[in-house]
């Protein structure tokens, strides 16, 4: 049976490439000035690894890796990843809004941009859905309307015992929903900081990522087997860390004094920043973020992991968005095609992952692990390229067309 990750648990905590966020594009300190767009290539690439991060921790659970002393922990804590998720959907959400602010542009209207949500994420999202509660057989014994209901409504975080194997990870989709949902709240609410005042939307932003660390001190009063740590007030820090860079680039574009400074070159090294973001990780894969397993963690651990998953997704994205270095390597044209590919690798990969184990007669939890990755990424892979191909991209294409 697949995991439902906690936030407080060493296993995989089923991260998502969020949607395909929108394309990597945003306003450079010289670009943004001149009302250019640009392409940055590598956040593509970025996206991709960390998806394939997603995978390697949940086999690492169902193979039982995660029990490796030492290793395990660090395998475990793979799922880190969707820190990163979290962070591009801050960032490329978030960006317009903050180059609004600034007089760079307009932001979409809130229904303009829950559409192209919705289309982007819904329809492949719904197949798979189907596609799990109709023929994995130890997901359909159990596929009552309650869990039909919750898992295509994307409720799965608030209805008790609605996470079933093969679909246990879309809790974090629920999760980034929300945000979609909040974002134009949160945008309205920061709009009267405009013009000369928009250079205090990042210490705004920056406080309400540090405000939520506190969320999982608060007696949230929740049904058995619904925990509030799942739902977004506890996530928020991993959301802002890309906020935060978003206001970074576009008061760079305003200010070019920020954007040559030594602190703004300091973030955008990746010789800094990466380092950084390893450190962040390391911590991470200790008790400071909760005990190894599916044991939950004191609230103070979940806070020190909320905070140091910030930390590595604003370390890793940092020195994309922020430096002027090629990434070459992330900009490839196999790293470019994981990430375009990633939000089906995340969608599948589970379904996949429980089928590995009967089909090629391979036993659960004993560390066959290398074996079952290769599996699972080799038949996952052509999966998320099938649906990217028949039905993400083409309704993205058509709603772009019919709605603009």
């Amino acid at each position: 049976m697949t995991a439902s990750v906690t936030p407080h648990a060493e296993t995989p905590r089923a991260e998502i490439p969020h949607a395909e966020i929108p394309h990597a594009e945003l306003s450079g300190p010289d670009s943004a000035a001149a009302g250019r767009r640009v392409f940055v290539p590598a956040l593509e690439g970025m996206r991709g690894l960390a998806a394939l991060g997603v995978v390697l921790t949940h086999v690492a659970f169902q193979t039982g890796a995660n029990g490796i002393p030492v290793l395990g922990r660090v395998l475990g804590r793979f799922d880190m990843a969707v820190a990163v998720f979290f962070g591009l959907s801050g960032f490329l959400l978030w960006r317009p809004h903050a180059a609004a602010a600034r007089g760079l542009g307009t932001a979409p209207t809130a229904g303009r941009y829950l559409l192209h949500r919705a289309a982007r994420i819904l329809p492949a999202y719904w197949v798979v859905v189907c596609a799990v509660l109709i023929l994995l057989p130890t997901a359909a014994q159990s596929a009552g309307l309650r869990v039909w209901v919750s898992n295509l409504a994307l409720l799965q975080v608030f209805v008790p015992l609605t996470l079933t194997d093969g679909l246990t990870q879309m809790w974090s989709l629920s999760v980034e929903v929300a945000f979609y949902l909040v974002l134009p709240l949160l945008a309205w609410a920061v709009m009267w900081l405009r013009g000369a005042a928009a250079r205090w939307r990042a210490p705004v932003v920056l406080a309400l990522g540090v405000i939520s660390l506190s969320w999982n001190f608060l007696p949230v009063p929740t049904p058995d087997a619904i925990h509030a740590d799942n739902w977004l007030p506890g996530y928020l820090p991993w959301f802002v860390a890309g906020m935060l860079l978003a206001e970074l680039v576009e008061e760079g574009a305003v200010r070019p004094g920020l954007a040559g400074s030594q602190g703004w070159r300091i973030a955008g090294n990746p010789w800094v920043m990466w380092p950084l973001g390893l450190i962040a990780f390391l911590l991470a894969a200790s008790d400071l973020a909760g005990p190894a397993g599916l044991e939950r963690g004191a609230a103070w651990q979940y806070a020190m992991k909320m905070g140091l998953g910030a930390l590595v997704g604003f370390g890793l994205l940092a020195p994309l968005v922020l430096g002027n270095r090629p990434h070459r390597w992330l900009r490839s044209r196999v790293a470019a095609a994981i990430g375009r590919w990633s939000y089906g690798i995340f969608i599948w990969h589970l379904a996949v992952l429980a089928m590995v184990f009967p089909v090629f007669g391979i036993v659960p939890f004993q560390r066959s692990f290398l074996h079952v990755l290769v599996l699972t990424v080799a038949f996952t892979v052509p999966l998320a390229a099938a649906g990217y191909a028949l039905i993400e991209e083409p309704v993205r294409q058509w709603v772009r067309r019919r709605f603009g």
